[in-house]
């Protein structure tokens, strides 16, 4: 059985990044000159389909609903392309990223891989892993994605991706307990979620909370927090360098920190005696309306909402951005993309169903939002023809993007700092939950860990 490999080993194999390769693959613009020339010459060395029978691998990572999707589309896609076969892999997000690393260095990956953004920079930062897809245009409508979504993924001055859609997070609640605890609107200061902590103690018990975040979900939040107030991105988005001083980021934890000492938010050391490791959908106190609010990804709105048991439901609301200062905090980014690896033999028929999937009409309406709104202007329009866009999901991706400004650089979701239960994130706030040290201790925790995967810090 093949051994799971981590990033930095990954590296070791592949070519890690430097500074000076960061800078390139961030800067690089999907209509440079030197791209351009570059892909012309690629696409004409590009054969058309062929008449013979052809397979194809694809894998993606999701839940039952999303896989449903994926699988009707590659029926209807086939239907269509009758010498074309695509034998597809897929699972729960959980151990995905390690399955899916060890195969990028054996070279053994499907031809057509769902991946996150972050991957480009962890598995391809030389452009090793994925095709440049600016070979492939004939086949694949490159004209469907903005600029600036297309540049999000030109790594390595390479078209290594198209975006599937573009994400960030936003608050749901439970607004059938808020209303157990008195409130009738939903919480949109600073102020409105310590009054509400407050409340749900007072009326509902020491086993209600407005929120619950883990500890991923709370470095987010922190770094949403300090954006607002400060108005500049944690960090810049091409070399990776720190924005924030020391004392900033103590404030920040420190934030955290208030929001579970004031009982809006449950204490990780009580949520995981109760849970231990389960995700916050799946737990009995989300469920029955006990945990009554999230700070989540867009794209998970149908996924909480259809968690909660039937005197819950009708309760759930999404909810709006919280400005905690003079800015608007948090960041959009690309959810996924579709890439083709530079070991597939049928560059063109992979090309051909990746347009078919994001592109034409057969397979985008059968896709709808199952992976987040579409980010192809024509596969919307599509989705949206065919009533496969899911409302709730809509709505908090409308928000999200009339929102947030920032951007995200390529390392804050390195593995080695946001892997539940073993990642830096989670042991700066754990200690901070148990007890072990206070937000002025733990920046030492996140500083060390930022800089062990490529950070530059101070």
């Amino acid at each position: 059985m093949s051994k799971a490999i981590s990033r930095r080993d990954f590296l070791k194999v592949t070519g890690a990044v430097g500074a000076a390769g960061l800078l390139a693959a961030c800067g690089g613009s999907s209509n440079s000159t030197a791209a351009s020339t570059a892909s012309s010459a690629a696409a004409a060395s590009v054969a058309g389909l062929s008449s013979d029978p052809v397979t194809l691998t694809m894998s993606w990572w999701g839940g039952e609903s999303r896989h449903n999707a994926y699988q009707e589309a590659l029926k209807a896609f086939s239907a269509e392309h009758t010498t074309i076969t695509v034998n597809p892999t897929f699972a729960a997000w959980s151990g995905w990223e390690d399955t899916m690393s060890t195969k990028f260095a054996g070279g053994v990956a499907e031809d057509v891989c769902q991946i996150n953004w972050n991957w480009l920079y962890n598995y391809s930062g030389n452009g090793q892993t994925f095709l440049d897809l600016n070979s492939v245009t004939d086949y694949l409508d490159m004209s469907q994605w903005d600029d600036a979504k297309l540049g999000a993924c030109n790594v390595a001055n390479a078209q290594q991706c198209v975006p599937i859609s573009m994400t960030g997070r936003i608050f749901y609640w439970n607004m059938t307990t808020f209303n157990k605890a008195g409130i009738t609107e939903v919480p949109s200061t600073e102020d409105d979620l310590f009054a509400a902590g407050k409340a749900f103690q007072e009326k509902l018990g020491d086993d209600y909370y407005p929120l619950h975040l883990g500890a991923y979900d709370r470095m987010i939040l922190m770094v949403f927090y300090l954006e607002s107030k400060y108005g500049k991105d944690w960090a810049d988005p091409v070399t990776s360098t720190l924005n924030y001083t020391e004392d900033e980021i103590a404030e920040g934890l420190a934030f955290i920190k208030s929001l579970v000492d004031n009982h809006v938010m449950m204490n990780l050391k009580t949520y995981y005696s109760a849970n231990s490791d389960t995700a916050t959908h799946q737990s009995n106190e989300w469920i029955t309306g006990k945990i009554a609010g999230i700070f989540e990804w867009d794209s998970a709105a149908t996924k909480y909402a259809s968690a909660l048991d039937d005197s819950n439901k009708d309760g759930f609301t999404v909810g709006e951005e919280i400005k905690f200062g003079d800015n608007n905090g948090g960041f959009s980014k690309v959810s996924m993309g579709l890439a083709i690896t530079k070991t597939c033999k049928n560059v063109a028929e992979a090309a051909t169903l990746i347009n078919f999937l994001l592109n034409e009409e057969k397979g985008a309406s059968i896709m709808g939002s199952e992976c987040g709104i579409p980010a192809s202007k024509a596969g919307l329009k599509f989705a949206q023809d065919a009533g496969a866009v899911k409302s709730l999901v809509a709505d908090a991706n409308a928000k999200v993007m009339a929102f947030t400004t920032n951007k995200l650089d390529p390392l804050f979701e390195n593995n080695d700092l946001k892997a539940s239960g073993t990642g830096i994130y989670q042991e700066v706030f754990d200690n901070i939950d148990y007890g072990d040290q206070t937000p002025e201790e733990a920046v030492e925790t996140l500083l060390d860990g930022m800089e062990s995967v490529g950070y530059t810090v101070g």
